[in-house]
């Protein structure tokens, strides 16, 4: 057997295991998921890197988990309660901004969250997080650098890998828009 061969077969369990591949674009489908361990320009951290992150208090936590919407066809009378949500303590959730495609009005929604949670600041690190294994928070990670913002933190691990640590959590709700935006 070849050195090059050799060292080849070497790697293979070691690439085996590695995370899935980046897309050239956005994930438009299937959101849970195995997700890749890299994002091209975004630094990626696990439950005691973003927990030292969240102590040090200046870096903006952004929440993606999606909100289910209000059925449309429910009998009258029925109550509906959206699930609660359980964040990381000082988290802005902006649901539903991790999609691979957004309307306008979403993106509109996502630019101007961010700008509220960043102070309208580029610089201002963010740090985007949903569940364990869901590509929400890596389009929103990846969706913020476009937009131009220059340190960006991803947490794929999300609130599961923070609860599992034990860390703290808090009740949030979807951030809303002051009004006469």
């Amino acid at each position: 057997m070849t050195r090059a061969l050799a060292a080849v077969l070497m790697l293979l369990p070691a690439l085996a295991l590695a995370g899935e591949p980046e897309p050239e674009g956005y994930r438009m489908d299937h959101y849970r998921g195995p997700v890749p361990d890299t994002l091209a320009g975004a630094f990626v951290v696990d439950a005691e890197a973003a927990h030292e992150l969240w102590q040090a208090r200046n870096v903006a936590f952004i929440d993606v988990l999606p909100q289910a919407p209000k059925p449309a066809n429910l009998p009258e009378g029925t109550i509906w309660r959206d699930k609660p949500r359980d964040s990381i303590p000082g988290a802005l959730w902006l649901p539903n901004v991790g999609y691979g495609a957004l309307a306008d009005v979403t993106e509109r929604y996502f630019r101007d969250g961010l700008a509220a949670a960043s102070g309208g600041d580029n610089a201002q690190p963010l740090l985007f997080f949903c569940l364990a294994e869901c590509w929400m928070s890596w389009n929103a990670a990846k969706r913020a650098l476009g937009y131009g913002y220059e340190t960006v933190y991803w947490f794929p691990d999300g609130t599961d890998g923070w609860v599992f640590q034990d860390y703290p959590t808090e009740r949030v709700t979807p951030w809303v828009p002051p009004q006469g935006d």
